[in-house]
């Protein structure tokens, strides 16, 4: 306990973690930890998840799997059959994972907080004027997995997937430290823009999941491609699946970012804000002709 103390406080300084995590050999550092990780040694594997716990709150009592072959195994796990009750109400997108929540709420036009006070354009984000567009005025919320926490993430509402484009960057930590001093962070790492439509023709929703230092992998469970550094393309890829809500899309390697956008009319739901917790298949976001929340039951969409 007295480690693990010591390393809380040097981690807490905000200097030496900026300088710790980011002002480091940061793509070199992330393929070393893509291949260290997936050693299936149980020597290596028990080690390895030891000196995780001393940096991270790591809870593994709801892993579905009591022993890892490796950190990676660990990293990816799947949880518990019902670890995670899924919303059901059909007026509210759900949370796609666990989560830290960040910067959140009304798009002002077409630009996006990242921090209090350090605002991005949404085009430098998705990159396509025509999506920007969608957006224009929309909602957002930033979702924030630490390292310890549950890493895959899940469909917010019963929806088709249409298109992803992969855009190759940097493996900058999205921590509070970095997104306070890195200008446009999450515009200059590893993402993939997710497309998707409601079902049966409704609102489009796009997730953005963010790459960061030590993960920089990405699995869509609908492409035949691990999306990682080293990939680069083809950057848009065309793709037609169907995810019912609460189903599981895919996971990264490590703890990182999802950004969920919605257009206008929809609004967050009941208190969440900035630095609260949120578990996958909470509510999330509000669809914008929703009955209030407390006159609908759990109904199935129409």
């Amino acid at each position: 306990m007295k480690i693990k103390s010591l390393l809380s406080r040097i981690t807490n300084q905000e200097d030496l973690n900026f300088l710790l995590t980011n002002r480091v050999p940061r793509a070199l550092l992330t393929r070393f930890m893509g291949t260290f990780s997936k050693i299936e040694n149980p020597v290596v594997a028990k080690l390895s998840i030891a000196v995780w716990r001393l940096f991270a709150d790591l809870d593994l009592s709801e892993a579905r799997q009591t022993r890892f072959k490796s950190m990676h195994d660990c990293f990816t796990r799947q949880l518990k059959d019902g670890a995670r009750p899924i919303d059901t109400n059909p007026a509210v997108l759900s949370s796609p994972c666990d989560a830290i929540i960040g910067a959140c709420g009304q798009i002002d036009g077409t630009d996006v907080l990242q921090a209090k006070g350090a605002p991005y354009p949404l085009i430098d984000l998705l990159g396509d004027p025509a999506l920007v567009e969608t957006y224009r005025n929309g909602s957002y919320v930033t979702l924030r997995l630490k390292s310890s926490m549950y890493h895959r993430f899940h469909a917010p509402a019963d929806l088709r997937v249409e298109h992803v484009t992969y855009i190759s960057g940097d493996t900058w930590n999205v921590n509070p430290v970095a997104l306070k001093r890195v200008e446009k962070l999450y515009c200059k790492n590893e993402r993939a823009v997710i497309r998707t439509r409601l079902a049966n023709g409704g609102a489009p929703i796009t997730l953005v999941p963010v790459a960061a230092i030590l993960v920089a992998s990405i699995r869509l469970h609908w492409l035949d491609v691990l999306l990682h550094i080293r990939y680069r393309g083809p950057n848009e890829i065309p793709a037609q699946a169907d995810f019912a809500k609460g189903q599981e899309m895919g996971w990264f390697e490590h703890g990182s970012t999802i950004i969920v956008f919605a257009p206008k009319g929809f609004a967050l739901c009941p208190g969440l804000q900035d630095g609260s917790p949120i578990r996958m298949g909470a509510a999330l976001l509000r669809k914008p002709d929703a009955t209030p929340l407390s006159k609908i039951g759990n109904l199935s969409i129409q």
